[in-house]
């Protein structure tokens, strides 16, 4: 039987805890127990390690589900979570929950962790929004975007210093990235001003940057949209973001998918709801009325005796789904549509009507409602 707590006690939250309050629980131990707080006391660096052991499976969705199905035992045998090596690399993984506090990383007689930002890193993950029209949504579209971001310089790979030279280890912080000064019984370790925490300075800056590393960057790229997209739909288009650094890898570009509204048609999930003016005397006889719609016409039978209101359903002629290949249904509200003006024969044979059936109507006048 494992000796190990239970990592939901060690963080103090419940089993049904939310990824946020995981990492609010994980973070204010991490300040508690972090060595620049306690130095040399061996209990807070056992603590420190066991809360990030604990978030460092509970964190994860696939490593959380195996704990919560297994305990420690789904672990065992080099499984793949609940470990360290040592400090660093709970900093590696950890330091930026906490770094806005400590630099993110601790000091022992003035070593330390470099948080380098010339370090090969992936590139940040990029947003864009585009805007399509309803009837683009029934084939898809490819929609051409252009954005701005940044990449690595060229001329010096990234590094920020001129061809034929390299930048040098701080002199300030001894290429650690941080200054550490003692505060009372406390240990700050803060930002190098000299190196801006990178632990390293050009004395020869790049042209082509200006010893940055980092260039603007126009990119223009063409996204296929698929059928059956809706607002708020997001599309990933991997490793077309912000350029990696140092020749990492680039970030990912995610298209989110505004549909502009229709004057005519309104959408509701898959589905297709607009009005429809029917003729008068359609309402009265029934018959046969072709319409557009937003893939081209569709005709109807007007059901004799049709009343204002009603509904005819059209299946398969609404948005298809972005999960399968069939489409949502098409539903027309019929409204009465009678003629501005009527001709003398239309007026005369109307009369003749409400003669028939007996119903009192105005005078004869020169128009109709008028």
């Amino acid at each position: 039987m494992s000796s190990k707590r239970d990592y939901y006690e060690i963080l103090g939250v419940d089993r049904s805890a939310d990824a946020d309050t995981i990492k609010k629980a994980y973070r204010k131990l991490a300040m508690q127990y972090h060595p620049d707080r306690n130095p040399g006391d061996k209990v807070a660096e056992d603590k420190f390690k066991e809360a990030a052991e604990a978030y460092e499976v509970l964190s994860d969705g696939e490593k959380k589900a195996r704990y919560d199905r297994f305990g420690h035992q789904a672990f065992q045998g080099g499984g793949g979570g609940g470990g360290f090596h040592d400090m660093n690399d709970i900093f590696s993984q950890f330091g930026d929950i906490f770094g806005d506090i400590f630099g993110g990383g601790f000091s022992q007689q003035g070593g330390g962790r470099s948080r380098s930002r010339n370090s090969v890193r992936k590139g940040s993950d990029l947003r864009f929004i585009t805007e399509i029209e309803l009837e683009e949504v029934i084939s898809g579209k490819e929609a051409q975007i252009e954005f701005d971001t940044e990449a690595n310089c060229d001329d010096c790979n990234g590094s920020g210093a001129a061809k034929g030279s390299s930048a040098t280890t701080c002199p300030v912080c001894r290429g650690s990235g941080q200054v550490v000064r003692q505060q009372g019984f406390f240990t700050m370790a803060t930002t190098c001003h000299n190196c801006q925490g990178s632990g390293e300075v050009i004395e020869t800056p790049c042209s082509g940057c200006r010893g940055k590393g980092r260039v603007g960057v126009k990119r223009k790229i063409k996204v296929t949209i698929p059928p059956g997209v809706d607002n708020g739909t997001r599309l990933r288009v991997a490793n077309e973001g912000e350029g990696g650094y140092r020749g990492g890898p680039n970030g990912d570009l995610f298209v989110e998918i505004r549909v502009k509204e229709d004057e005519i048609f309104e959408r509701d999930g898959d589905h297709l709801f607009a009005q429809l003016d029917v003729p008068y005397i359609q309402f009265l006889l029934g018959g046969e009325l072709t319409t557009d719609v937003l893939d081209g016409e569709v005709t109807l039978e007007i059901p004799r005796g049709s009343k204002a209101g009603d509904r005819l359903k059209v299946a398969g002629r609404g948005m298809p789904s972005l999960r399968g290949s069939r489409r949502g249904d098409l539903y027309f509200t019929l409204n009465v549509e009678f003629p501005k003006k009527l001709s003398e024969d239309e007026e005369k044979l109307i009369r003749e009507l409400a003669e028939i059936g007996k119903v009192k109507v105005s005078a004869k006048k020169k128009g109709f409602f008028k």
